[in-house]
């Protein structure tokens, strides 16, 4: 059953929410919504919300009981949280904040919550005015050693891309979703010589497509998650794995993003 009703503004109401290919509890994991980030409802299909995302502009289905109609959308989310201890009490429920979080109208220690001031004590990502190179560091540690996870966009499990995303959501960029989306973004950098602490790097398959991104970081290292969330070389080859003593991604071309 199909109901093609008008669409409306809503908000993830929980921690993290998985994002559906297709309308069902067994369709491939394709991205996460964080509690606060606000979207566009469009459609909805037996129990089903296919929402377009108001930060990136991507669409997935979502469980209606996922999703909560917003009446004040928070439709420039900058202020997110960047510690991972941070409990919010809703009143008939708690809720585990998480990194990357969104802070909807936070003012005076206190977020906007339907008609409600609800206090909340959080870390946030003020500094965004900081050299990226810093605010890189700041920004990366939680994710380091990551378990990868197809769709994932926190520390808890995160995909190349989904990283790449929200370390620059953080510095106050917002990218694609997709590594080949997130690779016609910015500027071309000739050479791996010439690239800088926060360009992007990304890798190609024998077929040709991008499948791979990362973030470059000094002295010619490659912060992306492969297996886990790493650290390893790059050159003009690829990046290459000191672990197995071999290269694992080949390098197509590298983006500047201001």
């Amino acid at each position: 059953m199909t109901d093609t009703a008008r669409s409306s503004p809503v908000i993830c109401p929980l921690s993290i929410v998985p994002v559906r290919r297709e309308p069902g509890d067994r369709s491939e994991m394709v991205s996460q919504w964080l509690f606060g980030e606000t979207g566009e409802r469009i459609e909805q299909r037996d129990g089903w919300s296919l929402v377009k995302f108001d930060h990136d502009g991507y669409a997935g289905w979502v469980d209606d009981k996922q999703v909560l109609a917003c009446d004040t959308p928070n439709y420039d989310p900058d202020l997110r949280v960047i510690d991972q201890t941070t409990i919010l009490d809703l009143g008939d429920r708690q809720v585990l904040l998480p990194y990357g979080g969104v802070l909807p109208f936070y003012a005076d220690g206190a977020i906007l919550w339907g008609e409600r001031r609800i206090p909340v004590k959080a870390v946030t990502n003020q500094r965004a005015d900081g050299e990226r190179a810093e605010l890189l560091d700041l920004y990366l540690h939680p994710f380091l050693g990551a378990p990868y996870l197809w769709g994932g966009r926190t520390p808890g499990g995160v995909d190349c891309s989904g990283m790449v995303q929200m370390l620059f959501i953080l510095m106050g960029i917002y990218l694609p979703r997709d590594a080949h989306q997130q690779a016609e973004e910015g500027d071309a950098v000739e050479l791996v010589d010439l690239a800088v602490p926060g360009d992007l790097a990304f890798f190609d398959n024998d077929e040709g497509r991008i499948t791979h991104v990362g973030i470059v970081l000094p002295d010619h290292r490659i912060a992306h998650a492969s297996g886990r969330v790493r650290i390893d070389k790059l050159d003009h080859q690829g990046i290459f794995d000191a672990e197995r003593q071999r290269y694992s991604h080949r390098l197509r071309l590298i983006r500047r993003v201001l």
